[in-house]
């Protein structure tokens, strides 16, 4: 069985948990026996090693041919100018903090521009630039081709960016199309919805013959706020890789005090800001503490600001984005793990953090807590009891301990191939039905 994957990120350049569980699926599937055509926007980057069973197809290679054209000319791509531009959007930006950020960046933009004709119509970036939905429309035509040139059992889209090229192969094909759900704009931006992004989602939910989506908790809101029939929904929780960790005892912290630390994007959907609170009202009562916001995003001005503002520069310390070896030496310096969100579809950094041995403290709006029963949970929105909770775990090692034993002989039966299994399930019953 062959599958058509798209996706927008793999490792190692990600945003966030997207490229990691992509990769991760992958592998999994392949561990049972599928063979999977990842469709990458561009690989020039990509140095994560491949597997026998996995090939990537980079949308930026693939050659211009008549078919091809005409795609263009009927969608009218052909008549219109078209540039990359430097990152700024983000899907996880609020409209706000976008302007803000365009503001601040009109010069540079400008200082880029340079020659129009260096430009061509396949051109991907593969982030989340300011050309996000052109790209993903460009994308979107690139599952057109695939749809006609690849041979493919079934095939599988993973998150908004990737709906429409899913839509149009299987147009194109006829074969059966699965989408991914690993997080909904519901959750990256709460009521404050990008009607677009929301537009895109609908229409690849509706398409799909089959949705996984990533927690129950992301079910519940296809449901609700999507309208999609729960029959049509198939949870399939993310996994972790456990092949790979630093000694955690080699690596020297540098400081005295403990360490708590946040790992993620500095968005209204992380909950950095009941973070920020927790960790001032922790000080509090305790000082031999400190805190550490890795990531980077919209809020983290405002982060800095507030932290200003709170007087605790000398205990709580913001590295930007990490990736690879910085984060795993991250995870090792730790003594405790906190994931604030206010809306996780599900979460993979707690799993992480226990392949550390550090014990993990989860807000109760996150799908991972369906799978870590015994991980501490709270409401993000209830910094007392966050900080509460922090105090516990950091002052009383014997509760720390337990935490990290029960959570970890959890994560034992958490496996990528397990994953796997499941997927493989859903493309067998599909082509089934065919």
């Amino acid at each position: 069985m062959r599958v058509l994957m798209f996706g927008w990120e793999f490792p190692p350049f990600i945003s966030g948990g997207l490229g990691t569980a992509c990769y991760g699926l992958s592998k999994g599937l392949v561990q049972n026996g599928v063979e999977v055509a990842f469709v990458l926007p561009t690989k020039k980057r990509m140095t994560v090693p491949l597997m026998q069973g996995l090939s990537v197809i980079a949308a930026d290679e693939l050659v211009v041919d008549e078919a091809l054209e005409k795609m263009l000319s009927r969608s009218e791509i052909r008549s219109q100018s078209r540039f990359q531009f430097p990152v700024q959007l983000s899907p996880y930006y609020t409209v706000t903090s976008f302007k803000e950020l365009t503001a601040l960046r009109v010069n540079q933009v400008k200082a880029d521009l340079g020659d129009m004709s260096r430009f061509s119509v396949l051109d991907f970036s593969g982030n989340y630039g300011v050309n996000l939905f052109e790209e993903v429309h460009r994308y979107g035509l690139i599952g057109e081709l695939l749809g006609i040139t690849e041979e493919f059992d079934v095939i599988h889209a993973h998150d908004w960016l990737t709906y429409p090229a899913g839509i149009n192969a299987k147009r194109i094909s006829g074969k059966p199309l699965v989408v991914h759900v690993h997080a909904t704009e519901f959750d990256r931006s709460g009521e404050h919805v990008n009607q677009g992004v929301y537009d895109i989602e609908r229409a690849g939910l509706e398409a799909a013959d089959r949705v996984v989506a990533v927690s129950y908790y992301t079910k519940s809101i296809l449901v609700k706020r999507y309208g999609v029939d729960p029959s049509k929904i198939e949870v399939v929780h993310n996994a972790v890789d456990k092949d790979r960790t630093l000694s955690r005892f080699g690596i020297k912290k540098g400081v005295k005090e403990k360490v708590v630390l946040f790992l993620g994007r500095v968005t209204m959907q992380k909950g950095p800001d009941y973070f920020l609170q927790a960790a001032y009202l922790v000080l509090k009562r305790m000082r031999n503490v400190r805190f550490v916001m890795a990531g980077s995003g919209d809020m983290l001005p405002r982060m800095i600001n507030w932290m200003a503002g709170m007087r605790i520069a000398d205990r709580f310390h913001f590295t930007g984005f990490l990736r690879g070896v910085d984060v795993e030496r991250m995870y090792a310096m730790s003594d405790l793990y906190v994931m604030p969100s206010v809306s996780e579809p599900f979460g993979i950094t707690p799993f992480e953090a226990l392949l550390y041995d550090v014990p993990i403290l989860i807000s109760k709006q996150s799908g991972v807590g369906e799978v870590l029963q015994n991980a501490v949970k709270v409401d993000f929105w209830d910094v007392h009891t966050l900080a509460d909770q922090m105090v516990r775990l950091l002052s009383n090692e014997g509760y720390a301990g337990e935490v990290v034993e029960r959570c970890k002989g959890e994560l034992q039966n958490i496996e990528w191939e397990s994953a796997g299994i499941k997927v493989r399930e859903i493309y067998v019953s599909l082509t089934e039905q065919q």
